[in-house]
Formats: C-alpha cells, sequence, structure tokens
C-alpha cells in the first residue's frame, strides 16, 4: 500500500471518529494536526533495511507540533496514529512526562476511542520496574519490617540500617503491619502490585524496601515468577497495539528491549517540551565518596557465592574492592583540601554545599586517583558479570534450588548498581573535552547527616540535543513531538536545539493555534511593583502587599504561582487571619486530597486560592470557576545556581555567545507560557493572569516574552 493511501485512510479514521463523537464539534486545527501526523507515519521506513543488498536508505520522518490549548491533541495524534500501525502492522508508542496525562489516555481517551474506531485495538501502560511490588521482599519484610540476617538476605545500604536502627518502636511495628496488610491485599486478588494504585501511595523510604529491581531480579528463575506483578504487566504489553510510557522509562530503557523497537514503531512524545530536561537528568551521574562501607559486603558476597560456582575471575576481587575504598577515601580528602573551605562556607538550610569545576577542569590532584577508581570498578565490575553469568547458567540447570539461588542473584544485584555507578561517574569526570568542543558539568557537594560528613562527585552532560541524537534519534523512524508549548518567544529553534532536532532534514514544524478567543477571554495585568525585582527582599514585601489586595477580591477558585520556597513561605506568614482559611498550600496536604478540597469549596459558592511552585504551574486543569485568576508573583527564571545551567553558561560564554539570550530567555518564555496557560482551559472560561514583575513590560527581553504568551488584552497597573 503506497505512502498517500496509508495517509487518507488515517486521516479518514480521525474524520470517522469525530464524527461519531457525540456532541464532538470539529476543529479545523485539530483535523490539521491529525492530517501532518498521518502524513508523518505513513512517510517513515519501518523495520530492518538491508542497505548492502541494494534496498534504500531507510526514511526517518519526524514532525514537532504545538498545538495550543483546546486543539484535542490526544485525539489529532491517537486516532491516525493507532488507525496507520494497525495498517502497517505495526505499534504505537506514546510517551508523557505527567502521570496525570498516562492515565487520562489509558482511563479515558483510549477507551474512548476503541469504542469508536471499526478496527479493535488493545492499549497497555508501561511503567518502570520500581512502580510495581517485588514478592519476594514483601513476604521477607511482613513478617519481621526489616530484612534477614547478613547471611540470608541483608540487601540495605548502611544509611538505611542506620535510619532503622534510630527508629522508634511503634514506628517499626507500624511498618510490619504496614507489610503485612500489603502482602494480605496481595495475595487476596484486591491489590494489583502496582503501587499507584493503593488508596494512598506509600512515602518513597516505606516503598524502597518492597520495590521490584532490575539488578536484583532473576525474571523466570525467580520462584514468585508465576505471581509477579512487573512481569504480568509485561505480557499485557506484548498483546497490545499501543502502549503508553513515560520519557523516563522510554530514555532509560534504550536498547533494552522493554519498549517497542524504535525503529520498527510510531513514536509519539506528548509534553515533549520536557524531553530536554528528561534527559539531562537521565544521563547524569553521582557517586558518594564517604559512604563506601557497601564495599567490603559487595566483596566477601562476591568472593562466597564466585567460591560457590567456581568462578575463576573472582580472585582479583580483593585487590579491586582494597583499592576501590582506599580511593574513594583518597578522592574525599583531596576534594576537602580542594574545595572543604568553599563547601564548608554555605549555608545548609537549603539542601547540600556546592561547589562547581569551572570550565569542567578537573584540579591535576583529581586525575590519578580517578583514574585507578575507574580502573578498579571496571575489574570488579567484570568479576561480577562472571559470577551473574554462572548463576544463571546453575538456575537454569537445577530450578529445584531457584529460590536459594535467587537469593545469591539478589545479594549481588543489590549492591552492583553502586559499583555501575562509580564507574560512571569516574569516566564522565575525567572526560577532557578537546578544545573548542563541549566540556561536562562536573561538581561536589557536601552534607551532614546526623554526625557523619557526606562528600560526592557528580557529573553531567550540559547538552540535552547532543544526547538525544547520540541514544534517541539515531534509532528512531517515525516521530511525533507535541506540546502546547514548543516555541519560544514565537519561534521553534529554542526546542528543536535542546531537543537535538535542530537542523535534521527529516523533521518539520507546525504550529496550530488555540481555538480560544483569548483576547475577549483573558486579560493579562501587568501589575507592576516600585522595586526592582533583582531587590529580592524589597521586591518581596511590595509584592506580597499587592497580592494580598488582590486575592482579597477573589470569588472562585485563583491559584498563585511563586518562584521559590521562602518567597512563598513570606506571603503565606503575611495572610490576614480572615484569609488563612481561604489559602491552599502546596505541600500541606498530598495533592490530590488539596485539589479535592479546592473542588468542594469552589462548587460550594466559596472562594479558594491555591498557593503553588513550579509542578502546580503545568498539567494542572482547573476550568472555569476553578481557576479564574492565575497570580504569577514573578517571572519564572531558573535557579542561578543549578550546576548544569552554570557550566553551559560558562561555556556559551567561552565560545562568545550569550547565554542569556540563547538560553536563559527563551526557557523562560517556556516556563512562563505553561503558567499563563492554567488560565483558559475551555472556550467558555474568562480568566485573569496578574503578573507582578514589572521586567515583563519594560524590558527588550520582557517583550519576547510577550510575544511567546496568548493574546490577552493587556493592562498595566501602575504600582498601588
Amino acid at each position: 500500500m503506497s505512502q498517500q493511501v496509508w495517509a487518507a485512510q488515517a486521516l479518514e479514521s480521525f474524520d470517522a471518529v469525530v464524527s461519531a463523537t457525540e456532541g464532538f464539534r470539529s476543529r479545523a486545527g485539530q483535523r490539521l494536526m491529525a492530517q501532518q501526523v498521518a502524513h508523518t507515519f505513513s512517510s517513515a521506513t519501518l523495520g530492518k533495511v538491508d542497505e548492502e543488498s541494494g534496498e534504500a536508505a531507510p526514511t526517518r520522518s519526524i514532525a514537532v507540533i504545538q498545538a495550543g490549548t483546546g486543539v484535542g491533541k490526544s485525539l489529532a495524534y491517537c486516532a491516525p496514529a493507532i488507525a496507520l500501525a494497525l495498517s502497517r502492522g505495526t505499534r504505537v508508542l506514546i510517551s508523557t512526562a505527567t502521570v496525570a496525562l498516562q492515565e487520562q489516555l489509558v482511563n479515558k481517551d483510549l477507551p474512548a476511542l476503541a469504542a469508536l474506531m471499526p478496527q479493535p485495538f488493545k492499549f497497555a501502560l508501561a511503567k518502570g520496574r520500581g512502580r510495581y511490588v517485588c514478592k519476594l521482599k514483601l513476604d521477607r519484610l511482613a513478617g519481621t519490617g526489616e530484612a534477614e540476617e547478613e547471611g540470608e538476605d541483608d540487601l540495605f545500604a548502611e544509611e538505611e540500617a542506620a535510619a532503622r536502627a534510630k527508629r522508634p518502636r511503634h514506628e517499626t511495628e507500624a511498618r510490619i503491619q504496614f507489610y503485612s496488610t500489603m502482602a494480605q491485599t496481595l495475595s487476596k486478588g484486591a491489590w494489583d502490585g502496582d503501587r499507584d494504585s493503593l488508596d494512598t501511595p506509600p512515602e518513597p523510604e516505606v516503598w524502597s524496601p518492597v520495590a521490584a529491581e532490575g539488578a536484583s531480579c532473576t525474571g523466570k528463575h525467580c520462584p514468585a515468577f508465576s505471581q509477579c506483578t512487573y512481569y504480568d504487566k509485561r505480557k499485557e504489553l506484548v498483546g497490545a497495539q499501543v502502549i503508553v510510557a513515560n520519557h523516563d522509562l522510554l530514555l532509560s530503557s534504550l536498547g533494552a528491549r522493554v519498549l517497542p523497537e524504535l525503529d520498527n514503531c510510531l513514536l509519539v512524545l506528548d509534553e515533549a517540551h520536557h524531553l530536554p530536561s528528561t534527559a539531562l537528568d537521565q544521563f547524569a551521574c553521582s557517586m558518594d565518596l564517604s559512604r563506601i562501607t557497601w564495599i567490603e559486603r559487595l566483596s566477601s558476597r562476591g568472593l562466597r557465592i564466585g567460591a560457590l560456582l567456581e568462578v575463576e575471575e573472582i580472585a582479583d576481587i580483593p585487590k579491586h574492592s582494597a583499592q576501590l575504598r582506599q580511593t574513594l577515601q583518597d578522592l574525599a580528602r583531596i576534594v576537602m583540601d580542594v574545595y572543604g573551605a568553599q563547601l564548608k562556607s554555605q549555608p545548609s538550610a537549603w539542601g547540600p554545599a556546592r561547589v562547581r569545576v569551572p570550565r569542567g577542569e578537573l584540579p591535576e590532584q583529581l586525575i590519578a586517583p580517578l583514574g585507578l577508581l575507574a580502573a578498579s570498578a571496571e575489574g570488579f565490575l567484570d568479576a561480577l558479570r562472571a559470577i551473574s553469568k554462572a548463576l544463571r547458567a546453575e538456575m537454569r540447570d537445577k530450578p529445584d534450588e531457584a529460590k536459594r539461588l535467587s537469593t545469591l542473584y539478589a545479594q549481588i544485584g543489590m549492591l552492583a548498581p553502586r559499583l555501575e555507578a562509580l564507574h560512571a561517574t569516574a569516566q564522565l569526570l575525567l572526560q577532557d573535552a578537546p578544545e573548542g568542543a563541549v566540556p561536562a558539568a562536573k561538581w561536589f557537594t557536601l552534607e551532614v547527616d546526623g554526625d557523619f560528613i557526606v562528600v560526592k562527585a557528580h557529573a553531567s552532560p550540559i547538552l540535552p540535543g547532543t544526547t538525544l541524537r547520540n541514544h534517541l534519534w539515531s534509532a528512531v523512524r517515525g516521530a511525533v513531538l507535541t506540546s502546547a508549548t514548543l516555541t519560544s518567544c514565537g519561534h521553534f529553534d529554542f526546542f528543536l536545539r535542546e531537543a537535538g532536532l535542530h537542523g535534521d532534514e527529516a523533521t518539520t514544524t507546525l504550529e496550530v493555534p488555540s481555538p480560544f478567543n483569548y483576547a475577549a477571554q483573558g486579560t493579562l495585568i501587568a501589575a507592576e511593583t516600585r522595586a526592582d525585582p533583582k531587590n529580592a527582599a524589597q521586591f518581596t514585601t511590595e509584592m506580597v502587599d499587592a497580592l494580598l489586595h488582590d486575592i482579597a477580591r477573589v470569588e472562585y477558585g485563583a491559584l498563585v504561582l511563586f518562584t521559590s520556597r521562602e518567597q512563598m513561605r513570606q506571603a503565606v506568614d503575611a495572610l490576614p487571619t480572615a484569609m488563612r482559611s481561604v489559602v491552599l498550600v502546596q505541600n500541606a496536604l498530598p495533592r490530590t486530597q488539596l485539589l479535592r478540597r479546592h473542588r468542594e469549596r469552589v462548587e460550594n459558592g466559596e472562594p479558594s486560592v491555591i498557593f503553588g511552585m513550579q509542578s502546580f504551574g503545568e498539567g494542572l486543569d482547573l476550568p472555569g470557576r476553578l481557576c479564574e485568576s492565575v497570580f504569577i508573583t514573578k517571572l519564572p527564571f531558573a535557579p542561578p545556581d543549578d550546576p548544569v545551567g552554570e557550566a553551559r553558561a560558562e561555556w556559551l560564554r567561552a565560545v562568545g555567545r550569550d547565554p542569556f539570550s540563547e538560553l536563559v530567555v527563551p526557557a523562560t518564555a517556556i516556563r512562563l507560557a505553561q503558567w499563563v496557560g492554567r488560565a483558559i482551559r475551555t472556550e467558555e472560561d474568562m480568566a485573569h493572569v496578574y503578573c507582578y514583575d514589572k521586567r515583563l513590560t519594560r524590558t527588550s527581553y520582557g517583550q519576547r516574552l510577550l510575544k511567546g504568551l496568548p493574546p490577552f488584552a493587556l493592562e498595566q497597573r501602575a504600582p498601588l
């Protein structure tokens, strides 16, 4: 079948779904997006191509589509993509940035679409292994609340063991009861083993001991394999034509065969503006230079298990182990000799003290120890791989000993990722960029944990585009990237560079405007202060006064967005008694409870104002009266002390470029557009957006930021 026929049939499927949807209005922008999706996915060559035998090189096809709020982008990409996948005998992989959108797709959008499309299709949700419970771990902890003895299964890091030792007896008993209840609920089939499906998902410190992990999992050799939630969910993926994942899982599983192969599926990246930052997080690494007793435990386990299996490669483990411990101690001492004064002089109230290595050029005295560390870690890892290989062979040959062998495998696997992190971090720290090349960001942190000083080393790439080009786009054939905020200051260039698609001949862009009449539906009020926002103390005082004056007039729902916790704290402290009952503060309640209380108040005709920060600035859907006003306290510039951002700005300046204009302003424009986007969610909404930062209207870069916002009616207000 030709590309044109595939595309035409896919668009026909979209049109048929729209026509069959009761009360659904046709939207020109939505159809335009669907048309682009159909064209993009029909053009891509899928599957293996043997160029040596004369087959043409595969065609790559990528579309970057900004679809304004109200376009209905999930239907615009789902209907044509699924129709094409069914015609071409392939699958659709949809990746999102947030759990909320994943749940919307799986629980609402895809079931509705499946009921309307003529061809049946199955869909499934893909999550990382750590979102599911490990039955072996749960059964072990349900009895005691702790792990078994060292000889059996001591699988906790020393810092976790120390935390348990300090835990009050009643808290330990509560943990035991919690795990016991969880195990009973799982065994009765009343819970599916997914952390997110618990009524109240547990805190990370409670969930972590029972979470499934790849490093300690023996798969089909595990005695609990037939009851494993993670593998049950994996089976659902095999039979699904549509798989919904997230950006973290997509990038962390490249080449791991967890998700469909990217050269033989149709990839949709929704909330694509998050992809660059996810890539940086994914490929960054760190290592602890202070807490190192785990190395001795890993060494003793490796020697004991390797000897049982007669693995020859274990002979050098004692040498590698001793070298690692000594080298880490040397590195911690050198870091404190070189950077200790800077680290100790920083206030500890806002997290670890941090010092960045200028230009990524490490002091000479760190080079040799890091080289030794990388070599020792590599030799140790080679020995562990040999042990793991022997263990898997033994499991295959002796299935009746699966439980014992699985325990041995887990004992090594629980600690091996730490060794891998040492190796990766040392390598990236040692990476010496040639002249003109882009250096990695490198930094050290110091924090106090009780009586213990913890020194860590960190490294990260600084250009997400390069990382994505090398690891993702080199494998992808057909992709659609979409979001309401992909242009910055009116252009796609910034996102294309960040995403690694700038200059890619396979990439096309499309901007689909929102169907909303922003000029009639909304007003942007530039409510200035006398103080310059750079004068934080004076500005915050004036801003809080103006904010309290404005929110006192809120009749229904409103959202106030802050750029720092300190700024939000000052606003909360300044609230008059009468207004305190109206305000809901982020983190005072779990997010779901806070939003539920907000809705209840507004539905009862009461005013309700949410105070929140960055995470409340996007992905929050509060239509109608739930959010009639959005208050932006200050332009949302990124924190100035981010080491990756600092390193990147330093490199840009070194090559004669302006980081503020090229990096800071475009990134702020996307963030600001997201914040402003909380105001108008439907064609009936009427809303006001207040911004108290006079730089929005008084500076040249502020004018650039305005160009990236919806065309609200602009009203300027002098200081109160």
